[in-house]
C-alpha cells in the first residue's frame, strides 16, 4: 500500500511562501514529494526558495503575487493551472500588515480594513479562484491560535480575522464537498520575522516561559509544514471543515 502521507505526483500552490511559515510549508511539501508553485510579493525570496527546492529534485515555479489584489490571485491560479494543474492550494499569506498589534477599542478603521483585506478577504478570493481551477483536491487555510473563542487581548483585529477564516473554512468545506476538502491549520507562537517585529518580550527571558507553552518551546515553520502535509495527504481523506491547532498545547 502506498504511504498515505506522501504527496508524490501532486502539484501544490502556496501563497506567502518566501519566508517564515510559508517557506517551511513549501519545504515540507517538497520533501513529501509534491511539485510546487510558490508566490509572495518579493521575487528574491522566491528565487532563494526555488534554489533550495530544486536541489531536492522537485519541480518549482515562482509567481510574484500580492494576495490583496484579486486580479493577481486570479493570475496565480491561472498560472498554476497552466503549469501542471492544482491539487493542493495553501492560503498562507497573512499577518499584521504593519507589524502592530492593537486593541479593538483603539483600532482606526483603515487599520481594521487592512487586517480584514489581508487575513480574510484574500483567503475568500483565493478559495474561490482555487476552486474554479480544481476538479478535485485540497485547500488548506492558515489560521492562528488567536482565533480561539476566548478572544485575543491586545490583538483583536487579527484574532477576529482569523476566527472568520475558521468559519469561512467550514462553509467552503460544505459548499465544495465531496470533490474538494477544505481545512485550516492554526499555528501557535512561531518566531518568524513578523512575530518578532510585533512582540516586545524581554531579551533576557525565554519567550516560551513567559507565555507558558506547555511543551516548553516555541514552534517552528517545519512544525506547521508537517501539519499542512498531513491535511493535504490521503491520510486526511475523511477530514474536511476542521481546524487543526498546532500550538505546543496553548
Amino acid at each position: 500500500m502506498a504511504d498515505p502521507f506522501r504527496l508524490d505526483g501532486k502539484r501544490a500552490v502556496i501563497t506567502g511562501a518566501g519566508k517564515g511559515i510559508g517557506r517551511g510549508i513549501a519545504i515540507q511539501m517538497a520533501m513529501a514529494g509534491a511539485d510546487l508553485v510558490v508566490s509572495s510579493r518579493t521575487l528574491s525570496d522566491l528565487e532563494s526558495l526555488q534554489k533550495e527546492i530544486s536541489s531536492m529534485g522537485r519541480s518549482i515555479k515562482v509567481y510574484v503575487c500580492d494576495v490583496t489584489a484579486p486580479q493577481e490571485v486570479e493570475g496565480l491560479a491561472a498560472f498554476a493551472s497552466e503549469n501542471g494543474g492544482i491539487d493542493v492550494w495553501v492560503n498562507n499569506a497573512g499577518g499584521l500588515p504593519d507589524a502592530t498589534p492593537r486593541y479593538l477599542t483603539k483600532t482606526p478603521e483603515d487599520r481594521w480594513d487592512a487586517q480584514i483585506d489581508l487575513n480574510l478577504k484574500a483567503v475568500f478570493i483565493a478559495c474561490q479562484a482555487a476552486a474554479n481551477y480544481m476538479e478535485e483536491g485540497v485547500i488548506v487555510n492558515i489560521s492562528s491560535s488567536s482565533a480561539k473563542a476566548q478572544g485575543s487581548m491586545k490583538n483583536g483585529p487579527y484574532g477576529a480575522s482569523k476566527a472568520a477564516v475558521n468559519s469561512l473554512t467550514q462553509t467552503f468545506a460544505l459548499e465544495l464537498a465531496p470533490k474538494i476538502r477544505v481545512n485550516a491549520v492554526a499555528p501557535g507562537p512561531i518566531p518568524t520575522e513578523n512575530f518578532n517585529q510585533s512582540t516586545n518580550f524581554p531579551e533576557d527571558k525565554p519567550i516560551e516561559k513567559i507565555i507558558g507553552v506547555p511543551l516548553g518551546r516555541l514552534g517552528t515553520p517545519d512544525d506547521i509544514g508537517h501539519a499542512v502535509v498531513f491535511m493535504a495527504s490521503a491520510g486526511a481523506s475523511w477530514i474536511t471543515g476542521q481546524c487543526l491547532y498546532v500550538t505546543g498545547g496553548m
